[in-house]
């Protein structure tokens, strides 16, 4: 059940513009980065992303996403067993890579996902981009770049709609 609009359209499109702003100066640029969507939300978000800086820069930043599935710690691995390992395709090796996830909540996600990329190569640097921190972490993961910090119960749960996925770009609080 929808509980508040916290961000419509234009509010997705302004944080993915400063997210991509911060990530061009933080990094002194667009060489050696690379821009990786965790599945499923965070794929779009790292496009719109790496659209935006590329922009910036007027160059082409890479970009790519992984699916974690196999190094997550809340599944058995009778399931593991069962699911695709869709390959990497990027190099690390001496590169910065930067997560893109939609919710940063717990830390596990991401845990996993640096997990991944370090099993793939060992990057000079990981960084994180979230749209939105909600808190309630369980493990010190912080984002190196936030959209929007929403401070949320564990009863309530964030839904980041993209258009790309749900034919819109929104974020809703819902009571779970």
């Amino acid at each position: 059940m929808e509980k508040a609009r916290i961000m419509d359209s234009k509010a997705v499109m302004r944080a993915v513009t400063r997210i991509s702003h911060e990530i061009v100066e933080k990094n002194k640029g667009i060489e050696n980065i690379f821009i990786v969507g965790i599945k499923t939300k965070g794929i779009p978000l790292a496009k719109m992303i790496a659209k935006k800086v590329s922009e910036i820069e007027g160059g082409n930043v890479i970009s790519d996403f992984i699916d974690i599935t196999r190094y997550r710690d809340d599944i058995t691995h009778d399931k593991i067993r069962d699911t695709v390992d869709e390959s990497f395709s990027l190099d690390v090796e001496g590169k910065t890579v930067i997560l893109v996830d939609d919710v940063l909540f717990t830390g596990r996600t991401i845990r996993a996902a640096m997990d991944y990329i370090i099993d793939n190569g060992r990057p000079s640097m990981i960084q994180l981009a979230v749209l939105i921190d909600r808190g309630h972490r369980e493990l010190p993961i912080r984002a190196d770049y936030v959209g929007k910090n929403v401070p949320t119960s564990r009863t309530e749960s964030v839904q980041v709609k993209f258009e790309e996925l749900d034919g819109e770009d929104a974020v809703i609080i819902c009571d779970k």
